[in-house]
């Protein structure tokens, strides 16, 4: 191990599993900061004994926040919701939270900070999620100006949000919602090349003080996503063109059960593409700037997407 200490917000989610243990093999020390660092030990095998530390931090306490970016040479933060409950706001996590975590890196002479945020991300933008992670982008190069913004499209992984739910759901429902004709556009980019950019950008690799916007090799439409989808898991499902404003009405009452598959909110995200920018590419604001190759979504999602097929993963996959 170096002598190098990064303390990792949200490091026990989807991303965070993935970055710690790219920073771990890239000789790190890290220290996961969580709310419940007891539930936080899966990490821990992740790198050699004693190289993974969980720590208790709640974005909420300052002092808890401070605590855990003591003596650190480096702060990462992933910490981010898809959707709000109780106290967990948008607001609260994406933006205040952020401040937060800056605020507290700037006092301890932190320079090396990466912010995760998302394709999309707008202070003005009508769907509440974006405008958090705007403002969120704004506080933190306030506060440490040399700070490296990362936003990535949809990130696609073993644990994600994105496949795994929608296969779910094909394997449950006889239809599936095309919202706004499904004609979205989408940039997914894998877990592992998420997690190497972070690393890159920690290694000095990334320009200080720039956002850099991560996309896979291939752009896929919304209906492309679900159609292939479908053949991955052998099921043939009818799709439903829902308007957006047909879908928002969906969402107002589907969010109000537990555990919701479609927030208002989301819709009005999947009213804007989602894909890296002309000026990014132009700028050499992306992944292959950073030295990674990006991997398309085809040679990963098979390998989680056959758990849905109605018999097992032996079941060759047929066209939707």
């Amino acid at each position: 191990m170096t002598a190098k200490l990064v303390t990792v917000f949200g490091g026990s989610g989807f991303v965070g599993r993935h970055l710690v243990r790219a920073l771990a093999r890239q000789g790190w020390r890290v220290r996961v900061a969580v709310r419940r660092p007891d539930l936080a030990g899966h990490l821990q095998p992740l790198g050699i004994v004693g190289q993974i530390q969980p720590v208790q931090a709640n974005l909420r306490y300052r002092a808890s926040v401070e605590h855990a970016m003591a003596g650190a040479d480096a702060v990462v933060n992933l910490v981010g919701i898809m959707a709000e409950s109780g106290r967990q706001t948008f607001g609260a996590v994406q933006a205040v939270g952020a401040r937060t975590i800056a605020d507290a890196a700037a006092k301890a002479g932190i320079s090396n900070v990466v912010q995760m945020s998302a394709i999309g991300a707008d202070k003005d933008s009508a769907s509440d999620y974006a405008a958090s992670k705007g403002y969120g982008e704004e506080a933190v190069l306030k506060a440490v100006p040399s700070a490296v913004v990362l936003r990535p499209s949809v990130i696609f992984g073993p644990e994600d949000t994105f496949f795994n739910r929608f296969a779910a759901m094909a394997r449950m429902s006889p239809a599936l919602p095309l919202i706004g004709g499904g004609a979205t556009r989408f940039q997914p980019v894998y877990a592992d090349d998420v997690a190497a950019a972070v690393v890159a950008v920690l290694a000095g690799k990334a320009q200080p003080g720039t956002i850099y916007e991560l996309g896979g090799p291939e752009v896929s439409s919304f209906r492309q996503l679900l159609e292939y989808i479908l053949k991955e898991t052998g099921r043939t499902r009818f799709p439903v063109n829902l308007p957006f404003w047909s879908a928002r009405w969906l969402a107002s009452v589907l969010q109000i059960l537990p555990g919701s598959l479609l927030t208002v909110d989301q819709v009005n995200l999947l009213e804007q593409d989602n894909v890296v920018s002309d000026a990014a590419k132009a700028e050499g604001r992306t992944l292959e700037a950073l030295g990674i190759t990006p991997t398309a979504y085809e040679s990963v999602v098979p390998s989680y997407l056959y758990r849905f097929r109605e018999h097992g993963q032996f079941e060759k996959p047929h066209s939707a």
